[in-house]
Order: structure tokens, then C-alpha cells, then sequence
């Protein structure tokens, strides 16, 4: 079973009414690891309609939380801020001051785009304006309770996260008159006010129905759950290790007459050489980066495909090339019904192809739409190789069509696809192992590793092979199956091992000694643009 599926089974249990909840605290650019939390939530949300319950996602901003430091993105002009909400911060300009003219807020700012992306991907959930929970009162009847029963607090968050808490601790933290939450000293609590003194000695007080000031992260969180009824949550790994904030948010809840959220641990997905994504290191793929790439519901696949345990390890350039010939694969095993469930399929077989299904039916942008019909010959792969041999759209929706691969017009999805595969093989991204040019003369290189061929064999097969097909060449039928039968045909015939046989014709026509499959390759290429280039070929050997 998927495990969203499994999610929403063990939700069941609980009742057939669920917020799935997910969180952020915009204080900087958003990454492809930020999306795993709200897809998993989103995934999840769909799996429970699919199975019959009402759910939501609701979408926690964490707006009121102060900003740490200044980031390697911001200017210097940012120390004055360090400590105020983000949401009373101006957003920075393209050189990374403050903006004092600029609309909005350093929050919306950074989280804006992220729901652009979101949109794209299907996601549409209801947002939560932490900051403005605050404002109006929803945190008050928390915010008491954990001030009424301090001691007990204190001691529980020392027992289970083994680390002791200072004598005068107030689970409060202020905003002073400066608008920060740095240098305050708490001082006492007088219902509805938390009393305190900043690092002047002024002293100022806090009504806990207002956004003068919040919960500390460990109270902060719980009381989400209880406020907004959260019923099950995605959460980083750092959260849900032993002593971490699940294992005292759950304890926490309890004070609030509530129950702790089924927890979905995640792991995290890092950028491939360089480790955990982090904006705040500038060390990250954007989403809207990567949906420029290649389409949203190859994103989703990455998600859905991988459970929520499992690393992730993530690039714009072959891992993800790899991950849309897997969609694809999956695609085409999907619609024709490779994996619809048979009455002898083993219980390890039929598990594979509910997986699989359930894999491709989360990673659709549109919850319950089936994939667009994908032919493997028009499939990412092929995609990538039209697009870089055909510089026209219209050219390329020929050769398709010419192929059978689509029928009239393309579809949305399809002329989307195209546009983001241009943009990827123009972009220093694309996987330099899938890059092609077809040459119209045999490179010095390619002329070198042909002779050199023809050195450690001290014969002419080679020869012979390039004339048999330069002959076939001239009056077959120019197309995939034709060509496929005569290239391996005569490598046969020659004692030519295939391998070494594709790379002699790679050489040729690429330059290289790999490519995408030649049979597919050559009805793209002029007939006698080919046959030229394998006449240069026998030419070199001859004179050599």
C-alpha cells in the first residue's frame, strides 16, 4: 500500500474528519526541500478523500517568529532588524537592503512565490497567518494555561528533552518597545498580562490576547494543534528525534485537552554533492527553478514516489532527467494496464503494482485526472532529443505525428513540456550526458577513436560494416524499425559486437561514442545528411 494511502488509513481510526497541517517560517528563499513537508500533506489530504473522509490542508506561516541573523542574502542594514517579527520586517531590494517603499512584508515577500510554485504543483491550501492567530486572541486560552501551570511546563520540557530549565523561566517570550524580542527579561505574569524589562531596564507588558509577543517554538507548536484541530502533521527528522519537539509537543497538548497529531517524519532531500538544502547558506533549488525545467507533476512523482522516511537526494541535471523517464515508465504501464491487478498476482506483486499505481495517481497536478497517454518513443527522452535537433515546435510536432506519437495537435501538457525542455538544455542544468549536435563532418576526436578502432582490430570489418549500411542506407524505408533491423543486422554479420557497433555509428554521427537510441536518432537526420557522414567515415579508414 502507498503510504499515503497507509496515512489515511491509520487516520480512519481517528474519525473521518482531518486537518493535515504544514508549516514554514519564511526567512528566506523557499527550496525543493521545503516542498516535501506540504506535498506529503497534500498527498496525504487527497488519500483521505480517496477513501471516503472529509480533510483539509491548512498551511502554518510562521510570520511571527523574529528574525535570527542576517542571512549571506541580506545587506548588513539588517542587524537593525534582527529580533522583530518577520512580518513587521520591510522585504529586501535586488541588493538585499530593506525596502522601505516596497509593499508587504519580509514574510509575504518569500513566501509569495512559494504558493506561485504551490499553485503549479495542485496544491491549494488554506493558509494560516501565524502572526495574525495571535492578533486575534486564538492563542490566548493556550498561552494562560501554559502561564498558569509554568513549573509543570518547565519540568516536563526538562525531563523530556534533557535539557534544564533556568530558574525564573516564563513559557512567554515579549516584544519590547523597540518592536524586538531580544533583550527582554521576563519578570512575572498578572492574567492577561506577561510582565517585562529590556536590557535598559524599561519595563513594559504583553497581553497574551494580542501579538505583543508569542510562545516559545515548543508551546508554539502544540498549541497550533489544539487551536486549529490539527489531526495529523509532517515534520522534519530533527523534530522527531528522541527529546525533540514532537516528543514534547505531545506531552504539551495534553494541558490543552487535546491529542497530539498523527506524525508523519520526514527525511530531508539534498542537493546532490553538497549536502542538506538551506537557503539561509544559499546552498538550494528553488521550486520555481526547477518547474522551469520540467513539468509539475514530475516534481509530485519525486514525492509521491519516495516515502517519507527516505533520503532524497536531488539535481537539476541527471538525477532528474532519470526522474522523468521513470514517470514516464510508469505512465505507460498505467494506461495500458501493465499494472492493473490480476486474481494470480502474488501478494508481493500486487503490492508493487498498488504502489506503482498509487504513485502515478499522486503525482497528478489535478487530484483524480489520469496522465496524458504517453507513447515510450515520445516519452521525456525522445523529447530532449527532438528539441535539440529541431529548433522549430511545429518541426518537432511533424516528426511526432510522423511517428504516431500524437494525433492533430499537440496537447497543453505536451507544448508546456517542450517549452520546459528547451529552457533545461539551454540552461548550464541539463545533464551533459544526454546533450547531442548531429555532425555534418567527423570531428578530429571521433576520426581518432575510429582509427584507433581499426588499429586494435587489423581488419576491415568496421569498413565493411559503415559501406553495407551506406548501401541499405540509400533505399530503405527511413524509419525506426527498418533502420534498427539493418544497424544490428550487419553488426552480425561483420562480427561486430553490438555495443561496439553503436559507438562506431555514434562516432560518426555524433562525435561521441553515446547517445540516445540511433533507430530513433536517424529518421531525424536528413537521409543524406547520414550517408554523407559514414562515406567520410570509410574515406578516413581508407586513407589511413
Amino acid at each position: 500500500m502507498h503510504w499515503a494511502d497507509r496515512t489515511a488509513q491509520d487516520l480512519a481510526r481517528r474519525g473521518d474528519n482531518h486537518t493535515i497541517a504544514a508549516g514554514i517560517t519564511p526567512s528566506g528563499e523557499f527550496h525543493i526541500g521545503h516542498i516535501r513537508e506540504i506535498l506529503t500533506g497534500d498527498m496525504i489530504v487527497r488519500a483521505c478523500h480517496d477513501a471516503g473522509m472529509d480533510a483539509r490542508l491548512l498551511f502554518i506561516i510562521d510570520s511571527i517568529d523574529p528574525l535570527r541573523k542576517v542571512y549571506p542574502f541580506l545587506h548588513s542594514d539588517y542587524e537593525e532588524y534582527i529580533g522583530y517579527p518577520l512580518y513587521r520586517i520591510p522585504p529586501p531590494d535586488v541588493e538585499g537592503r530593506p525596502d522601505l517603499e516596497a509593499e508587504g512584508n519580509y514574510a509575504s515577500h518569500f513566501l509569495n512565490p512559494f504558493l506561485d510554485s504551490l499553485k503549479e504543483l495542485g496544491v491549494f491550501p488554506e493558509l494560516s497567518w501565524n502572526h495574525e492567530a495571535y492578533e486575534s486572541g486564538k492563542f490566548e486560552d493556550a498561552a494562560r494555561i501554559f502561564l498558569n501551570n509554568r513549573t509543570e511546563v518547565a519540568d516536563l520540557l526538562t525531563e523530556v528533552s534533557g535539557r534544564p530549565i533556568p530558574e525564573g523561566w516564563y513559557p512567554y517570550t515579549p516584544i519590547g518597545h523597540n518592536g524586538s524580542m531580544d533583550g527582554l527579561t521576563v519578570t512575572g505574569w498578572e492574567d492577561p498580562y506577561v510582565l517585562w524589562v529590556d536590557a535598559e531596564g524599561k519595563e513594559g507588558r504583553s497581553h497574551i490576547g494580542t501579538a505583543e509577543g508569542k510562545l516559545p517554538w515548543r508551546l508554539d507548536w502544540p498549541a497550533k494543534w489544539a487551536i486549529h484541530g490539527v489531526t495529523c502533521e509532517p515534520f522534519g527528522k530533527d523534530h522527531a528525534a528522541s527529546g525533540g519537539s514532537y516528543s514534547t509537543g505531545r506531552k504539551l497538548v495534553q494541558f490543552l485537552g487535546t491529542n497530539p497529531p498523527h506524525p508523519v517524519p520526514y527525511e530531508w532531500i539534498q542537493l546532490k554533492g553538497q549536502g542538506a538544502m538551506s537557503s539561509s547558506t544559499n546552498v538550494f533549488i528553488g521550486p520555481s527553478e526547477a518547474l522551469d525545467l520540467v513539468p509539475p507533476e514530475i516534481l509530485r512523482f519525486l514525492i509521491s514516489l519516495n516515502k517519507p522516511k527516505k533520503h532524497i537526494e536531488f539535481d537539476t541535471g541527471d538525477l532528474l532527467f532519470k526522474l522523468g523517464e521513470a514517470y514516464d515508465s510508469y505512465v505507460v504501464g498505467y494506461i495500458r494496464n501493465h499494472l492493473e491487478l490480476k486474481d494470480g498476482d502474488s501478494s508481493r506483486i500486487s503490492n508493487i503494482k498498488q504502489d506503482k499505481n498509487a504513485s502515478i495517481r499522486f503525482a497528478q497536478v489535478e487530484h483524480g485526472k489520469m496522465p496524458d497517454k504517453i507513447n515510450l518513443r515520445g516519452s521525456f527522452r525522445h523529447l530532449s532529443m527532438l528539441a535539440q535537433i529541431r529548433s522549430n515546435d511545429e518541426s518537432v510536432w511533424e516528426s511526432m505525428r510522423m511517428y504516431g506519437m500524437i494525433d492533430g495537435e499537440p496537447s497543453e501538457n505536451l507544448v508546456l513540456r517542450l517549452h520546459r525542455m528547451r529552457k533545461w538544455i539551454a540552461s548550464e542544468h541539463f545533464p551533459e550526458g544526454y546533450r547531442i549536435a548531429i555532425q555534418t563532418s567527423i570531428t578530429d576526436d571521433a576520426k581518432q577513436a575510429i582509427l584507433i578502432r581499426k588499429d586494435i582490430t587489423m581488419d576491415t570489418r568496421i569498413r565493411d560494416y559503415y559501406a553495407a549500411l551506406v548501401e541499405t542506407y540509400e533505399t530503405c524505408k527511413w524509419e525506426y524499425q527498418t533502420l534498427q533491423d539493418a544497424i544490428c543486422d550487419y553488426a552480425r554479420e561483420y562480427g561486430l559486437d553490438l555495443s561496439e557497433a553503436f559507438k562506431m555509428l555514434y562516432l560518426v554521427h555524433l562525435g561521441q561514442d553515446y547517445g540516445p537510441k540511433l533507430a530513433t536518432l536517424l529518421p531525424e537526420i536528413p537521409r543524406e545528411h547520414a550517408i554523407s557522414a559514414l562515406r567520410d567515415a570509410i574515406s578516413i579508414l581508407d586513407e589511413a
